[in-house]
């Protein structure tokens, strides 16, 4: 587990309206670690990931990555310094087929933002192809490379973006509900392939309100609330936290 802050968070409030999504929120999330963040729905955590990734700019506060303040740039520029996103819902091209979807991240990543080129090159890529086939063996959809994306269960859909996410070699992975809408069995095989990327020793943040997912896959939790940080430390300490219990819901277990 590494020591180096990969990313920080420093005093950052979003508001829409009057409501403060993020409320002067405080974050690190150490090199080489899966992060998980938690809380009830409207606590903020999407906001969170969204100012991380430059899809939103915060009011105040400030973003640093690998030492360097991103607040403020253009989220593909975010995107070639390193950081990639799975979205609640999956963000892939319906009417393309599966390898065609991971290989338009990757020549972007390359390439700067998405561009009618990109797609027109994409037999001609064959180093971006390779790369694109292997991670789409990783993620156990090998079978169904030249199928239309948009036809694919929601769970295979899900694993896609992760592909689509993993192909550009990020250094750091937000994972916004990877898990969300699958049966049991689809978010056991999520687990699996989560836990052979967290071997990697790929930095991650899992956004996630299934428990269990939380518990097989992080090192340290953070309980999010009304825009703040109300709770941080183990999993097995946050399972234990009365301050956490009495968030979700006036003790729900969790």
């Amino acid at each position: 587990m590494g020591s180096k802050a990969v990313l920080q968070v420093t005093n950052v409030l979003k508001t829409f309206g009057g409501l403060k999504a993020l409320n002067n929120l405080n974050l690190t999330i150490e090199e080489g670690t899966v992060h998980a963040i938690i809380g009830p729905n409207g606590a903020g955590k999407s906001t969170l990931l969204n100012v991380c990734i430059g899809q939103l700019t915060p009011d105040t506060g400030t973003v640093e990555f690998d030492g360097q303040i991103i607040t403020g740039l253009a989220p593909h520029e975010i995107s070639q310094r390193g950081i990639s996103r799975v979205f609640q819902t999956p963000q892939i091209f319906e009417d393309l087929d599966i390898l065609q979807n991971v290989m338009i991240p990757a020549l972007a990543h390359i390439d700067g933002q998405f561009t009618f080129n990109a797609v027109k090159d994409l037999r001609h890529r064959n180093e971006v192809k390779r790369a694109a086939m292997e991670i789409i063996e990783q993620m156990n959809l090998g079978d169904q490379l030249h199928d239309r994306a948009g036809a694919m269960s929601r769970g295979n859909k899900r694993r896609l973006e992760l592909a689509m996410c993993l192909v550009q070699k990020p250094k750091l992975l937000l994972l916004d509900e990877p898990t969300a809408g699958m049966a049991r069995a689809d978010t056991n095989q999520t687990i699996e392939i989560l836990k052979k990327i967290k071997a990697t020793g790929m930095t991650k943040v899992i956004i996630e309100h299934d428990m269990n997912v939380v518990f097989s896959l992080a090192d340290r939790v953070s309980v999010l609330a009304q825009g703040t940080i109300i709770a941080e430390g183990t999993p097995q300490e946050i399972r234990e936290s009365e301050i956490v219990k009495e968030a979700y819901l006036g003790g729900a277990k969790i």
